[in-house]
């Protein structure tokens, strides 16, 4: 089975600790799961790797964070048409709305979006990393 990217962004931390727990639960079904933040990912070839997890908190007005991230999603998305991606982030107020947009934007563009997108409420509490671990043994099988 192939490689599953997990690239995300954290101002916190709180996305950082979901990223890993969802990395943990794809490993846990013998599925190699690399955690890159978003500038570390830099340049990596997406050919390289059979899936992504994606995963950016909430910022302001319920949008992706505006100066990395959203230029990532914004530079790969069309290469990511036709590909199974999970998305994940935490918050901090409000009801979703940025993930909501975000899942419709990916479906727009043709990826194959896994469930819903996983949000948890500011840091991730036992019960949190467990639903993140759940999830990404899930998305390992997707």
């Amino acid at each position: 089975m192939g490689k599953i990217a997990v690239i995300y962004w954290s101002s916190g931390g709180n996305t950082e600790v979901m990223a890993n727990a969802i990395a943990k639960g794809i490993a846990s079904q013998d599925v190699c799961a690399e955690v890159y933040t978003v500038s570390e990912f830099g340049g990596k070839n997406l050919n390289d790797y059979e899936k992504f997890a994606l995963g950016c908190p909430s910022m302001g007005v319920e949008v992706l964070e505006e100066s990395e991230f959203e230029p990532f999603v914004a530079s790969v998305e069309k290469q990511l048409s036709g590909e199974k991606i999970a998305l994940f982030g935490s918050y901090g107020w409000g009801d979703g709305e940025w993930m909501r947009n975000w899942e419709k934007r990916m479906l727009d563009d043709g990826c194959l979006v896994f469930e819903t997108g996983l949000i948890i409420n500011l840091t991730p509490d036992e019960e949190g990393i467990k639903k993140c671990e759940e999830f990404g043994a899930r998305f390992a099988k997707f």
